[in-house]
């Protein structure tokens, strides 16, 4: 939650990751454990960003990336860096936490938007189609 928090105010506001994160730990403390956690996200997702998006547009193709709300399109974002770059995650908790997160942040229709892209990324990945912690080519 921290994490997709901290990538939104990153967005709207344009702050850097450190005095995002810095004001939403003040105002709701972590213990480090969780913190370590969402920074690992949050900078994952944020170096990230050119890759994770080439991966939205090729499996929600409907969609530009710049149309995608942006809960959704960071709810993504993260999803996808763990599902991509943290081989400790099991896939489906990944796609579950960004479903609930979906459904608790983002619009009435978000949590089948979310979980839609991420069943296709899934079935990428089965297939071969997408591998992990590798930039995707253009296209499908």
């Amino acid at each position: 939650m921290v994490a997709l928090q901290c990538l939104f105010a990153i967005d709207i506001s344009e702050n850097p990751v450190n005095s995002s994160l810095e004001w939403l730990v003040t105002e709701n403390p972590l213990p480090q454990r969780a913190l370590a956690f969402a920074e690992r996200l949050i900078y994952g997702a944020t170096q990230h960003r050119g890759e994770l998006d080439k991966v939205i547009q090729c499996y929600a193709p409907a969609w530009p990336i710049n149309q995608i709300a942006l809960v959704d399109r960071n709810i993504l974002s993260l999803a996808l860096f763990e599902l991509l770059h943290c081989a400790d995650t099991p896939r489906k908790t990944a796609i579950n936490e960004a479903v609930e997160l979906a459904k608790v942040f983002g619009s009435e229709s978000s949590a089948r938007f979310v979980n839609g892209v991420l069943g296709s990324v899934m079935a990428g990945l089965e297939s071969g189609e997408l591998t992990p912690a590798k930039t995707v080519a253009e296209g499908r």
